[in-house]
């Protein structure tokens, strides 16, 4: 049985995995009484809520005589780490286009790591039948965005599908029968070559270790391409590290291969087949996995450095431990440094005092999918403002700059366009029609700037807007930028919060509670109507008489409060302010200090 090994790339909401779901019904993968979900790729419940695909997964299906191995990885640029380490296992791919909105910014990110490796592609055009579909214009698009990431001429010699994944088809004419999916089947086994790892397998047995998991049975496994060489369960086999030193030598407990969505022992692992090995202690990603013999480790995929840094710390407050279980900063280092070993794009350092950690990532998206995980699995957090990581280079100070895609109504255009330029130090880089009342911007803008942005964005363009970014490069600091513009409402007493204090606070500013939730000293309660902040009584409650008269029994009718989901209460907060994350509730609050810091500060302002 001939091999082929693919990954299909797309930016977030191409259809990616949808695709996959058809994949695997017409491959024959699943049996005709078999129980199916939708979106089976995404077994993680954040992108089953999110929509989105976070981690790399791989699956196989037979088609003729061949076995197709397909990896589905992250379409968005927060989780390029996954995207980075997976397409070392590929020979070629698939590339997801939207035949409405064209080749998207993530979409960027991910083929210029493929076309720098050597991949061949091949394009699909998706969705070409929807009304607003342009597959000439989105095609001519795609071969620009090829060779300007500079494709090589075999590279721009792609082929092309149009297709329609939610209905199961794909065709070389856009006018083609809309069967089903064999000519995407016949296109991968005649374009891809086959894995030219198979001339090696009489060589000694060397894997490239690309992503590290862990099974309630098996414990820590490892998932990567055999580049030569075959293994056996039960062989003992040596780990070595980036830079040729080893490891560990151990046994391996079983040879896991993918069979359609699960995994199934197999007899041999051989060159150029995707499988996963158990049995290692110490091994971890990037690691090579080799014969006894062998001495040299294989060359590692360099990984982009993380451009954003968020501070991890207890919960300190007067609520701490009334929902989580999770508290002591021992635990919350564990389930960091877990994280980090699974994660190569997360890093994580102490802080003096041992009680808070530093964890640096891609992007606000990916912080926040990690805090989520950790507030479902019962920890309590206090999490700091974002901080931009900087760069010193021959002696000058470099900052991460994004590429900023935003498509909007032509009414809003004026109003984006002097927010990205005027206060967040942006560079309008290209600006063009995007369809009929639609305009496209690009812009290049300070990763500083872009923090917090997002909600006001949708606000501008009353929720109407798309806006998309991606790593662009390091470029000389731009001076400062200007944070949030208003002050906070912050509560003076302990207690819950009344009906009656909310109501006579409105004139003050807009709310973050509803009545009977807890407050503290020093929580944030509200947003200021003015610049500065205010310490308000979210307690008082009216003032009872015998009296009665027309006029002063008004019934108190409250304005809806703002409710902040975890991103965006990240995004809001300033220096000096922290959010709280418990499994049942996110606050935000100022930061306590200590009673000498509080001296040296008043000491400093007078």
């Amino acid at each position: 049985m001939t091999l082929r090994n693919i990954a299909i790339i797309a930016h977030v909401d191409h259809g990616k995995t949808t695709l996959v779901d058809e994949l695997l019904k017409q491959s024959g993968t699943y049996r005709d009484n078999q129980a199916t979900t939708e979106r089976a790729m995404d077994s993680n419940d954040l992108e089953r809520e999110r929509g989105i695909t976070i981690l790399a997964k791989a699956t196989s299906v037979e088609w003729k005589d061949a076995r197709i191995n397909i990896v589905d990885t992250p379409g968005h640029a927060d989780f390029g780490g996954e995207v980075e380490r997976i397409l070392s296992m590929v020979d070629g791919v698939v590339l997801l286009v939207d035949a409405a909105e064209g080749p998207m910014p993530q979409t960027k990110f991910v083929t210029s790591k493929a076309l720098a490796l050597g991949l061949r592609p091949i394009v699909l055009l998706n969705k070409v039948d929807k009304p607003a579909a342009e597959p000439d214009r989105a095609l001519d698009e795609v071969f620009d965005l090829f060779a300007n990431l500079g494709a090589t001429d075999e590279q721009l010699d792609f082929p092309v599908l149009y297709a329609s994944g939610i209905n199961g088809w794909a065709d070389a004419e856009l006018d083609g029968p809309r069967k089903d999916m064999s000519a995407l089947f016949d296109l991968v086994v005649a374009h891809v070559p086959a894995p030219k790892q198979v001339a090696a397998r009489a060589e000694p047995f060397r894997m490239l270790a690309t992503t590290l998991g862990a099974d309630p049975y098996l414990g820590r496994v490892l998932t990567g391409r055999v580049e030569a060489g075959t293994l056996k369960a039960g062989e003992t086999i040596k780990a070595l590290s980036r830079d040729g030193a080893k490891l560990e030598q151990f046994r391996v407990t079983k040879v896991l291969a993918f069979r359609g969505l699960a995994q199934a022992p197999i007899d041999q692992a051989e060159a150029g087949d995707i499988v996963t090995l158990a049995g290692m202690s110490k091994a971890t990603v990037a690691d090579t996995l080799c014969a006894l013999e062998v001495d040299t480790a294989l060359p590692a995929q360099p990984i982009d450095p993380p451009t954003i840094s968020v501070t991890f710390g207890i919960n300190d407050s007067p609520l701490a431990g009334r929902d989580g279980t999770k508290v002591q900063s021992r635990v919350i280092r564990e389930r960091l440094m877990r994280e980090a070993e699974v994660n190569v794009a997360i890093k994580v350092t102490d802080t003096p005092g041992g009680e808070a950690f530093d964890v640096a990532g891609r992007g606000e998206l990916q912080m926040g999918v990690l805090i989520e995980n950790m507030r479902r699995e019962g920890f309590e957090l206090s999490i700091s403002r974002p901080r931009v990581l900087m760069r010193d280079e021959g002696g000058q100070r470099l900052e991460p700059i994004e590429e900023v895609t935003i498509d909007v109504d032509d009414d809003y255009t004026g109003t984006v366009i002097e927010k990205l330029t005027g206060p967040r130090k942006g560079d309008l880089a290209e600006m063009k029609p995007a369809g009929i009342g639609k305009t496209r911007i690009i812009a290049h803008v300070p990763s500083r700037g872009l923090i917090g942005y997002h909600g006001e964005f949708m606000t501008d363009t009353r929720g109407t807007g798309v806006l998309n970014r991606v790593f662009h490069e390091w470029a000389p600091y731009k001076g400062p930028i200007p944070g949030r513009r208003e002050g906070v409402l912050i509560s003076m007493e302990d207690g819950t919060a009344v009906a009656y204090a909310l109501w006579n606070l409105e004139d003050r500013g807009r709310m973050f509670i509803n009545p009977q939730d807890p407050v503290y000293q020093g929580m944030i309660i509200g947003e200021h109507s003015r610049d500065n902040d205010l310490e308000v009584n979210p307690l008082k409650g009216k003032k009872l008489t015998n009296v009665r008269a027309t006029g002063t029994d008004d019934a108190v009718k409250l304005t809806p409060p703002t409710i902040m989901s975890l991103e965006q209460a990240i995004a809001y907060i300033d220096d000096d302010e922290l959010v709280e994350v418990t499994p049942k509730a996110i606050r935000l609050r100022k930061r306590f200090l200590d009673p000498h810091e509080r001296k040296r500060q008043a000491k400093a302002s007078a």
